[in-house]
């Protein structure tokens, strides 16, 4: 991706998140120059993967394969068998119209999807059969505290206010409807550069191409800028 394509996606990101009164944490406004005068205090954010990330899985076609997520808070997962460890994650997605995020699994994190407000967010699920193969059993999921039986691969439209418990190593891959949809994702721990595991080899993060200076980092980007 090109960081103008990022720097842009961003912009559009915060008009919607306007539009919709979700105000995000004071990182989410933090320059490269702000980062760099950042010390020890701000490790954590570093650790915890927390703040922007842009992806295009390596399509080179974000309007077609991609994501937008802010990462509100997070803990570590090495940590989490710590006493008074965070154990728990949340975060903010946007999800374009017809944009995919292709099927995947995560090996520890379970997660709450919501829609809060927008289009309409489609999940297609499938249970895993081993580590790469995806059965044609019946899904059952809990979506707000109900259970639900679904075929293999059926679409779930969930419509804002709807929600869907994903646990542990059920693939799923989701998409909006009709319009961007303002996603929320509760979970445990995450660690995006471990726990994924995608149906078809892709890449989590973007090879980025600098054409000009960020905005604002991602979380890719705190290497280069924030050191403590």
């Amino acid at each position: 991706m090109k960081r103008s394509e990022i720097n842009q996606i961003l912009r559009q990101a915060q008009v919607f998140l306007d539009e919709h009164r979700f105000v995000l944490p004071p990182l989410s406004k933090w320059s490269p120059d702000d980062w760099q005068s950042k010390g020890s205090e701000c490790r954590r954010i570093v650790e915890q993967q927390m703040g922007w990330d842009i992806t295009d899985f390596g399509s080179g076609d974000f309007e077609r394969v991609g994501l937008f997520l802010f990462t509100m808070r997070n803990g570590v997962a090495a940590e989490t068998d710590l006493p008074g460890a965070k154990v728990y994650a949340e975060k903010v997605l946007l999800v374009r119209d017809g944009q995919i995020t292709p099927t995947h699994f995560h090996w520890q994190k379970m997660e709450d999807i919501i829609n809060r407000g927008g289009g309409e967010l489609v999940l297609e699920l499938w249970n895993s059969h081993g580590d790469r193969e995806l059965s044609d059993s019946e899904v059952l999921v809990v979506c707000d505290g109900v259970q639900r039986s679904l075929p293999a691969g059926r679409p779930l439209v969930l419509q804002p206010g709807d929600s869907v418990t994903l646990p542990q190593r059920l693939w799923h891959k989701f998409y909006g409807r009709g319009g961007t949809v303002l996603v929320g994702e509760v979970s445990r721990v995450n660690d995006d550069r471990t726990d994924n595991n995608f149906h078809e080899p892709i890449g989590r993060f973007p090879t980025i191409q600098e054409d000009e200076p960020p905005v604002h980092l991602l979380v890719g980007d705190y290497g280069r800028y924030y050191r403590f």
